[in-house]
C-alpha cells in the first residue's frame, strides 16, 4: 500500500458521567505511513440506535474524498449500539472494516440480558445481520476482522496495512483522541456536548 493512502478510523470513548446519555466518537484520518490528516468528532446515543448516524455524520464532515477505507472499532459501541456496517459503507461510498481486538462468544448473549421486547429484537436483528466475523493475525497477534465492501484477503491486507503494532493506526488514534476529549467533558473543560 503506498504511504500516503488514506483510511478513516472512527473509535469511541464512553466511560460512567453524571449524564449517562452520550459516548464521544473520534474520526482520524491517518495515512498508511502514520501521518494523521484530519479529525472529527461526534457523539452517539448510550444504549441508543444511532452509532451508524453519528459515523455518517462524521465522514460528512471531514468531507475528504481522498479516503479509501473506513476502519471502525468494534460493531456495537456505546452499550449496544450496534452499527449496520453495510448502512456506512453505503453513507460513505467506501469499503468499511471493523475491527476487535478480543475473541469472544459474540453479543447476543449480553443483548439477550440488557434488552426486552422491540428494544432487543432489534439490536439482535442488527447483529445478526453483520458480515461473519474472522481471526486474523497481524505481527504475531490476534485481530477479528468483519467487512462490507472487500473480500476477506484483501479487508485483511488493509488491517495489516495500517496496523504498526497492535492497532491499526487510524482505530489507535482515534481512540486516543475521544478519550481525551471524553475525559475533558467528565472534567467540565470542554461543554458535555
Amino acid at each position: 500500500m503506498k504511504p500516503g493512502c488514506r483510511a478513516l478510523g472512527i473509535a469511541e470513548s464512553y466511560r460512567d458521567r453524571d449524564d449517562g446519555a452520550t459516548s464521544t466518537l473520534c474520526g482520524a484520518v491517518v495515512r498508511a505511513d502514520r501521518a494523521v490528516d484530519d479529525v472529527e468528532v461526534a457523539t452517539c446515543t448510550v444504549g441508543g440506535r444511532d452509532a451508524t448516524e453519528a459515523m455518517a455524520e462524521v465522514w460528512r464532515r471531514l468531507d475528504r474524498p481522498d479516503v479509501r477505507y473506513v476502519l471502525v472499532a468494534g460493531v456495537a459501541l456505546a452499550w449496544y449500539n450496534v452499527i449496520d456496517l453495510a448502512a456506512l459503507a453505503t453513507a460513505t461510498d467506501r469499503p468499511v472494516v471493523a475491527v476487535t481486538f478480543e475473541e469472544s462468544d459474540g453479543l447476543e448473549n449480553g443483548i439477550e440480558a440488557a434488552f426486552d421486547g422491540e428494544a432487543r429484537a432489534t439490536r439482535l436483528s442488527a447483529y445478526r445481520n453483520l458480515p461473519e466475523r474472522r481471526r486474523i493475525e497481524v505481527d504475531g497477534r490476534a485481530l477479528f476482522v468483519r467487512s462490507v465492501g472487500l473480500e476477506a484477503a484483501a479487508a485483511d491486507a488493509v488491517v495489516d496495512a495500517y496496523t504498526h503494532e497492535r492497532r491499526p493506526e487510524p482505530l489507535r488514534v482515534a481512540k486516543r483522541i475521544a478519550g481525551r476529549l471524553d475525559a475533558a467533558r467528565r472534567e467540565g473543560v470542554l461543554p458535555p456536548e
